[in-house]
């Protein structure tokens, strides 16, 4: 299936107005669902929510996650919201792991430590730790990060070890066993961060990060022949600039990046990064990105309200969106083919809703 074939009936008829609240996937500061989400979803309706421990403006955690029932009547709220949005998280491993060992959750290293366990080792630990995500009403693991490790001293990857290798062997192996047990749970899985951040040498959580130097064949030829073979067929696109591609344009909104990605994998959920990093702000703020990034072809737009609380914003969000989709026709078509794409991962992963 691809863009250019019929509107599917589930999205082609429907009242942008009130289902627009698919496209975005949308973090908040409490433990339980607050009111402004739960009227936005009753308005808009919501693609998901992201869970993450740690609340970054307050400095402290217990942001979204106090315990394991209490995650679980989270998420449990969550999909009670109208619309019946997935949850997303974060769980890697090692650093990168919102559940965390010491309140409960299962153990689960980074990335290279977890490369290096026996086969039956890393297999056990992973279907532990999917098995209790799904068992707590998590759809979608944010997972696994295929970035070669090209540069150890990446500050947001390889100096943190969320790459599991430098050689695309293992990468694919260590792909192929978490997806094993991610089937077998029934978890969605979500590739990162194309088209790779391994060889950067800054962080785009903090500044502009160019790739151009350090784009390797082999990455990107890891995420073309693994996101469709991913349970979930999703994968999460990062705010580094390709100069040869697009210069100066953040691949997250390229549509000449995109439409190459969109080209060879025509139903894979393009997810941006966290549209509030800091690489991403420099250059456009988050009503424009939420527009150029459907513009390029993403399919959800992250929004963490963590980095940044935009929260009052979520209406204003939505609203821009739309009027940007009522100028232009094109632009809607790839919204309702997004809104598909999002039902479909719902049916698929979703634990209810109305």
């Amino acid at each position: 299936m691809t863009d250019s074939e019929p509107w599917p009936p589930e999205a082609a008829g429907d009242d942008l107005s009130a289902c627009v609240g698919e496209l975005f996937v949308l973090g908040f500061r409490e433990p339980a669902v607050p009111g402004w989400l739960w009227d936005f979803a009753a308005r808009r309706a919501l693609g998901g929510v992201i869970l993450f421990d740690y609340d970054v403006g307050a400095g402290a955690y217990g942001r979204n996650v106090e315990s394991l029932e209490q995650v679980r009547g989270l998420c449990a709220e969550v999909a009670a919201l109208r619309s019946g949005p997935l949850v997303l998280v974060d769980q890697e491993g090692g650093k990168v792991r919102r559940l965390k060992e010491s309140l409960g959750f299962a153990p689960l290293p980074s990335a290279k430590a977890f490369a290096r366990l026996p086969v039956d080792e890393r297999l056990r630990l992973a279907r532990e730790s999917f098995r209790e995500l799904r068992d707590l009403g998590i759809a979608y693991n944010l997972a696994p990060v295929i970035d070669l490790d090209l540069n150890p001293a990446n500050p947001d990857i390889g100096a943190v070890e969320r790459a599991y290798s430098d050689q695309e062997a293992t990468v694919r192996e260590n792909a192929a066993l978490v997806n094993r047990a991610a089937r077998e749970a029934g978890l969605g899985l979500c590739l990162k961060h194309y088209p790779g951040l391994g060889g950067a040498e800054t962080n785009s959580h903090d500044t502009l990060t160019d790739l151009s130097h350090s784009l390797d064949e082999r990455q990107l030829a890891l995420f073309h022949s693994l996101a469709g073979e991913m349970n979930g067929e999703a994968i999460l696109v990062s705010h580094g600039i390709v100069g040869p591609w697009e210069a100066g344009r953040p691949v997250s909104m390229s549509a000449r990046a995109l439409g190459d990605l969109r080209a060879r994998l025509p139903e894979v959920l393009l997810i941006s990064d966290d549209l509030q990093m800091q690489g991403l702000q420099q250059v456009l703020d988050t009503p424009t990105a939420c527009v150029e990034g459907l513009r390029a072809g993403l399919d959800w737009l992250l929004i963490g309200n963590n980095l940044l609380d935009e929260t009052g914003q979520a209406e204003a969000l939505a609203e821009g969106v739309l009027a940007a989709l009522r100028k232009d026709p094109d632009l809607e078509h790839h919204a309702r083919r997004a809104i598909a794409r999002v039902r479909r991962r719902k049916a698929r992963f979703g634990f209810g809703g109305a």
